[in-house]
């Protein structure tokens, strides 16, 4: 029997862990899959974003299991500069770690264009934006799929603050003391795959960095492409089967 592995993925900005509703029949039964809604998301809209809430998020759902199963933890554009912050703080504990839609500098330009984005959001108020939203599920997505993202409920309060926190925060540097594989996967259309070469030399200490591309992906692309995300995946759950889980530290 194979070795059961944690999967902890974390959604992106606006969804919710429902996001990845359609993974545990492509991970099949000895991949056990968490999917933690970030504050301000999904079941917990009603609270504030921070971003010491969102690093707290991802440790409980990293330490929530049995301690002896290996742990890859992912995240999708927010999520993913999310799990790379909390990955920063506890370098030696996973078993891998998978940026999807995060490999990006988010600096400069492309920092200036997300801050735009936030205000207009903002402007437009939750009604609007939800309805929008809805049309683009309903374009890119299998009907019962999209009723399902739909009824998790979007979130939109905690975007100024959760990519003001990215853009403040993250950097690809901070992959360095990293020791688990890295996975860095993207769409081929994603416009945040920029700078994938930075963060694939950034991760200095990890005994391999692979970086994939989708075809034909949008940034959204855990959505539209789910089979290919987890085949990506696939190969650092194969990986984690024969990661020792580290002891408690010593006092």
């Amino acid at each position: 029997m194979p070795r059961r592995v944690r999967l902890v993925l974390v959604h992106g900005s606006q969804l919710s862990g429902a996001m990845w509703a359609r993974y545990p029949a492509l991970l099949g039964p000895d991949v056990e899959l968490v999917t933690p809604d970030l504050p301000a998301h999904g079941t917990r809209r009603d609270e504030p974003f921070t971003w010491e809430g969102a690093l707290a998020t991802v440790d409980a759902a990293v330490g929530g299991g049995d301690p002896d199963v290996p742990v890859v933890l992912g995240g999708h554009s927010l999520g993913g500069y999310l799990v790379m912050a909390w990955a920063q703080r506890h370098p030696e504990r996973l078993a891998g770690l998978a940026l999807l839609g995060a490999s990006a500098v988010p600096a400069g330009v492309g920092a200036a264009v997300y801050r735009t984005l936030a205000r207009i959001e903002q402007r437009l108020g939750a009604d609007r934006m939800s309805r929008a939203l809805d049309r683009e599920l309903d374009a890119l997505l299998p009907p019962a799929f999209a009723a399902l993202l739909k009824e998790a409920g979007y979130g939109f309060d905690g975007i100024p603050a959760a990519w003001a926190a990215v853009m403040g925060e993250c950097r690809p540097e901070m992959l360095a003391g990293v020791t688990a594989p890295v996975l860095l996967v993207n769409g081929q259309l994603d416009q945040l795959r920029v700078d994938v070469r930075r963060f694939r030399r950034a991760a200095t200490a990890a005994p391999w960095v692979d970086v994939v591309t989708v075809p034909r992906g949008l940034h959204v692309f855990p959505l539209t492409h789910p089979a290919e995300t987890v085949a990506a995946l696939w190969e650092l759950v194969t990986w984690a089967r024969r990661f020792t889980v580290p002891g408690p530290p010593r006092r």
